[in-house]
């Protein structure tokens, strides 16, 4: 507290400011938010609800410029520790078609919830009285239930803790369980592993996904909240994320679907070794190339094309020229020189462009060269949209074919459908791989096979 006198006539004018300027109120301190922001997520491995949620929370902080504690909590858990103040916000899937007497932030995906069922499918939702449904605890699949009974009363379920969306798809799939509820990306990605998975109808009205706030949360976190998902809706970054998560989720038929798990247990442990020495060779994720693999060749390293493209990575003989390859059809060359030749797509892309997108426009190039690439690179730009994002430049890659486009290029036709579905189902084959246990690829010894020539 100042405790000096400028009652003196004597005193200069100039040192009664100075020292009432030393007196002003200092600046309020920080709020508690701004320096640890604490939010809640679901503790779920292998998720892509759970890892989109980490990745949103994570630009919020950043948005902010603060420090970030993540609450990983099950999915029954999420709203209690709300209501208990546990945490800032619960960025954890949850439905917010009704408020619920919390404040919700702005939604960021609308979902479908359907009802799945075993055997034939129902017809009307009073089929569903009979049927034994399970989903789980806490999710907004049991939110969207609790809306269908106000118009159905004898709608009855079991909500377990115990389970996720896709487990409990299995069940249904396998017989186990009459009937779930999930989301339709969840029942999109199920049905890569379980294609006997019947069609689904909606359950109640779609999920609007929010996070919602704690029941004390600051306004002017709400406020923040708010400017930060209006940012990422306006600038892309959403729909990037969106993309990255669901985006290539049905890309597979069922019969796709079993013939890749088929081929993971019988085929791929044979190369198991191989992808992962290439993957210690080029710092690449060893799924993500046997995903390439498949993609070209079904693992099988005796492919050939009618372009004389060859071998387990498909490789073209200036390709292998390129890679030092002898051999197209030797399983080891082939997989050695198809990484390395994605590490040089990805090499070649510029500094600032980071993952995933890194990765995902350089297989756009593996696919359909460096050149027709940045081809669409430079027509993604003049279309007002963002070269550096595989998001963006997949919407103007088919055009490579269209010859009011191509002509205005510097590398002329490109198959770019193609190359998108490539990509897409690359993605989307990796995305498998990493849910399967490791233990049903085991490693084998390589497949022996007979050479009748070396090119």
């Amino acid at each position: 507290m100042c405790k000096f006198n400028l009652t003196s006539f004597f005193t200069p004018l100039w040192l009664g400011m100075a020292l009432l300027a030393g007196c002003a109120p200092a600046d309020p301190p920080r709020k508690p938010w701004r320096e640890e922001l604490s939010i809640i997520v679901v503790r779920s491995e292998n998720s892509a609800e759970a890892e989109m949620e980490v990745q949103l929370a994570s630009l919020f902080a950043k948005y902010l410029q603060t420090n970030i504690k993540l609450l990983p909590f099950n999915q029954d858990q999420v709203m209690p520790a709300l209501w208990e103040n546990k945490a800032h916000i619960a960025a954890a899937g949850i439905r917010s078609n009704e408020k619920n007497g919390l404040h919700f932030g702005p939604s960021y995906q609308t979902l479908r919830e359907q009802v799945v069922c075993n055997g034939r499918r129902p017809r009307r939702m009073e089929n569903l009285l009979a049927k034994n449904i399970v989903v789980v605890k806490g999710s907004s699949q049991e939110s969207a239930l609790w809306e269908a009974q106000k118009k159905l009363p004898a709608l009855k379920w079991v909500a377990r803790k115990d389970h996720t969306a896709i487990s409990l798809l299995a069940k249904v799939a396998a017989g186990k369980l009459d009937c779930t509820v999930a989301n339709e990306e969840q029942i999109a990605l199920a049905r890569n592993f379980d294609a006997g998975l019947n069609d689904a109808f909606d359950i109640a009205p779609p999920s609007r996904l929010a996070w919602v706030f704690a029941p004390d949360s600051d306004a002017e976190l709400i406020d923040e909240v708010q400017k930060f998902f209006s940012s990422i809706k306006r600038d892309g970054t959403l729909t990037q994320l969106l993309d990255r998560f669901y985006g290539h989720n049905e890309r597979l038929t069922p019969i796709d679907a079993v013939a890749f798990l088929t081929k993971t247990r019988t085929v791929l442990p044979h190369f198991r070794s191989l992808f992962e020495e290439a993957a210690t060779l080029t710092g690449i994720d060893w799924k993500l190339l046997a995903a390439v693999g498949y993609q070209e060749s079904h693992w099988n390293p005796l492919a050939t094309s009618r372009t004389n493209v060859r071998g387990m990575m498909m490789l073209t003989e200036d390709t292998a020229d390129e890679m030092g390859v002898s051999n197209r059809l030797d399983a080891r060359q082939s997989i050695m020189a198809g990484a390395r030749y994605l590490q040089l797509m990805k090499a070649q892309l510029p500094l600032r462009i980071d993952e995933p997108n890194r990765t995902w426009l350089a297989l756009a190039a593996y696919n359909q060269g460096a050149g027709h690439l940045n081809d669409a690179r430079i027509l993604a730009k003049r279309s007002g949209l963002n070269p550096d994002i595989w998001a963006d430049v997949k919407k103007v890659m088919p055009l490579l074919a269209q010859e009011e486009y191509y002509l205005a290029l510097k590398h002329g036709r490109a198959r770019g459908g193609e190359a998108v579905i490539f990509v897409e189902t690359v993605r989307l084959h990796h995305d498998i791989l990493n849910h399967l246990n490791s233990d049903i690829v085991p490693r084998l010894h390589p497949m022996k096979f007979y050479l009748p020539f070396v090119e």
